[in-house]
C-alpha cells in the first residue's frame, strides 16, 4: 500500500478522500494550502502519491504541481479539482500531471486511477531503457530524469520523459498517437492527441541537430512516429 498525500482545502471532500483511502489501506496525509501541500510533498518522506486540487487557498495547484516538478519531477500527481474545461486539462499535462480527474467523480474512477498510475510509478517493464543513454545530441539520464545538451542540463517535463521511453521501446517501428496515449498516459486520458505533438516537437529541439529537418525523431504521416538512433 502507497503513502498517499491529499491537498484539498474543502473540509467533506477532503475528509471523504482521507476515508476512502485509508479504507483501502493506504497511509494518508492531508493539506489545506498550497504551501502546505508543497511542504509535505517535498518532505524527505515523500509520498508515493500527491492527489491535488487546483484552488487551493495561498498557492494554486499548478504552482505547486510546477514546484513539485521543478524538485521532484519522478513523483506521481493527480490533480483532482472542478476546473474541467480543456484548457485547464492541457495545461495540467502540459505541466507534468500524471492524471487528472474532474469533480464530481465516481469513488470507483478514482480508487482506479489512483491504482494505474502507482502502478506505472513502481516501475516500467524490465526492457524500458535506464541509466544514461545518448540520444541525437542529447545525453538522457532515466534513472535521474536529467536531460543535458552540450553540456547543459534543458528542462523537461516526466511525461517528455515518458513518452521518450514508449518511443524507444519500440525504436525504429511506427508508434500511433494512439499506442502513445495508452502506454504514457493511460487509456482512460481524455488529453487531446495535439500535447503529444506539443511534446514531440520539443524532445526535437532537444535532441535532433536540426529539429527543421529531423533525423531520429521522424513523423509518419497518418500512422504516428518513429524513432530511430
Amino acid at each position: 500500500m502507497a503513502q498517499i498525500l491529499v491537498v484539498e482545502d474543502e473540509a467533506a471532500i477532503r475528509r471523504g478522500l482521507v476515508e476512502v483511502l485509508e479504507a483501502k489501506g493506504h497511509r494518508v496525509q492531508a493539506a489545506v494550502t498550497g504551501p502546505e501541500g508543497l511542504h509535505l510533498a517535498l518532505a524527505p518522506s515523500r509520498p508515493d502519491l500527491v492527489l491535488l486540487d487546483v484552488m487551493l487557498p495561498e498557492m494554486s495547484g499548478f504552482d505547486v504541481l510546477r514546484a513539485i516538478r521543478a524538485k521532484a519531477p519522478a513523483l506521481p500527481v493527480i490533480i483532482v479539482t472542478a476546473k474541467g474545461q480543456e484548457v485547464d486539462k492541457v495545461m495540467g499535462f502540459e505541466l507534468g500531471v500524471d492524471d487528472y480527474v474532474t469533480k464530481p467523480f465516481s469513488v470507483l474512477e478514482l480508487l482506479g486511477r489512483v491504482g494505474a498510475v502507482l502502478r506505472r510509478a513502481s516501475g516500467l517493464p524490465g526492457d524500458d531503457p535506464s541509466g544514461v543513454l545518448t540520444i541525437g545530441m542529447a545525453i538522457v539520464d532515466f534513472d535521474r530524469l536529467i536531460l543535458s545538451r552540450d553540456g547543459v542540463a534543458r528542462e523537461l517535463a516526466t511525461k517528455g520523459f515518458d513518452l521518450l521511453r514508449c518511443l524507444l521501446r519500440h525504436k525504429g517501428k511506427v508508434v500511433s498517437r494512439d499506442a502513445i496515449m495508452d502506454e504514457v498516459w493511460g487509456q482512460d486520458s481524455m488529453l487531446n492527441t495535439r500535447t503529444i505533438d506539443n511534446y514531440i516537437v520539443k524532445l526535437r529541439q532537444l535532441i535532433e541537430p536540426d529539429p527543421n529537418n529531423p533525423c531520429h525523431l521522424h513523423t509518419v504521416h497518418g500512422a504516428g512516429y518513429r524513432l530511430e538512433l
